[in-house]
């Protein structure tokens, strides 16, 4: 429910973070209104942030959601933040292109949300990327990603690129061609302070998850919840990602081999953060990461199952 009195104050609102339930009528369409009404009035915004809660009904597009969304963009000329990750409905072109034409001062966009279909296409973000030349945050799905928009993201006149979040979920994710490795070499050179997510689901065969990991990408945070291989990732996180990982995530089955290959990531990412391994593993697993890790703010490695939700153990 919203405060009756918060219409009347929508013109000193300058950042929203709006959480509805898509499955209750009324949640739903408090946040239509809600949104329709910062429309109206939207040159002021620089932030907007939506979050569903619970689960959305069965074959819900979002229309009326996304087009009340579409509607802040047409007229948020100020907006700098946009952040989309907690909408479980398929954005499309129609939605980042409106972005494109309406804000042109954008600072970050978030786009790769949990969704089962990726219907944003790679020259739709390419042309997202020439309207806002100012962007330094990206999320997306590795299908809309392409090396036009890479060689764009390492154009000279560009300001600082700080992250790149890609998700890999969706078929289209599966079936996208790899971004060659020369490509992200030289993003990382005109970026150097670059961080990249990638976080790897299920629907992503062994075959491209090896095509998907290239040496040279700046992976600061890894998440892997793979419905094939883990142990390979994990050793050439270990191999290649050493001086850029601060966050490794991993929900596998327990093995001796994926022991031994979080053994060795412990050994060889001294910068770790963050380790959260969502599987029993053996107390010399623990063991690595504690004397090689002195950066360890937070822990998931549990000798024995628990029930969940397992909570991190944090270091002080």
């Amino acid at each position: 429910m919203l405060p009756p009195n918060l219409y009347t104050c929508l013109d000193y609102i300058h950042n929203l973070r709006l959480e509805y339930e898509p499955s209750r009528k009324l949640s739903r369409q408090s946040a239509t209104e809600l949104l329709t009404a910062v429309a109206d009035r939207a040159p002021r915004l620089r932030g907007l942030r939506l979050e569903c809660l619970g689960e959305k009904p069965l074959f819900d597009s979002g229309r009326d959601v996304l087009g009340a969304v579409q509607a802040v963009c047409r007229n948020a000329c100020k907006l700098r933040h946009l952040d989309l990750r907690r909408l479980p409905f398929t954005l499309d072109d129609e939605l980042v292109l409106q972005v494109a034409r309406g804000c042109p001062e954008l600072r970050s966009i978030f786009l790769d949300n949990h969704t089962l279909v990726d219907s944003v296409r790679p020259r739709s973000v390419l042309k997202l990327l020439e309207a806002c030349p100012h962007l330094r945050a990206l999320g997306l799905h590795l299908a809309s990603l392409s090396s036009a928009a890479l060689q764009a993201l390492a154009s000279p006149d560009r300001a600082p690129l700080k992250l790149l979040a890609l998700r890999c979920a969706c078929p289209e994710d599966a079936r996208a061609s790899p971004v060659p490795d020369e490509f992200w070499a030289a993003l990382r050179c005109r970026h150097p302070e670059l961080a990249v997510e990638l976080e790897l689901e299920p629907a992503m065969p062994a075959e491209s998850v090896t095509r998907l990991l290239q040496p040279t990408i700046p992976v600061a945070a890894l998440r892997l919840n793979l419905s094939g291989d883990t142990v390979g990732p994990v050793h050439f996180a270990a191999r290649h990602y050493a001086a850029t990982l601060r966050v490794l995530e991993v929900r596998a089955s327990t093995s001796p081999e994926l022991d031994a290959a979080l053994q060795e990531l412990a050994a060889r990412c001294s910068l770790l953060h963050e380790i959260h391994c969502f599987c029993v593993v053996r107390p010399s697993v623990l063991d690595a990461f504690r004397s090689h890790c002195p950066r360890l703010r937070s822990y998931t490695l549990k000798l024995k199952r628990e029930p969940h939700p397992w909570q991190p153990t944090l270091v002080w």
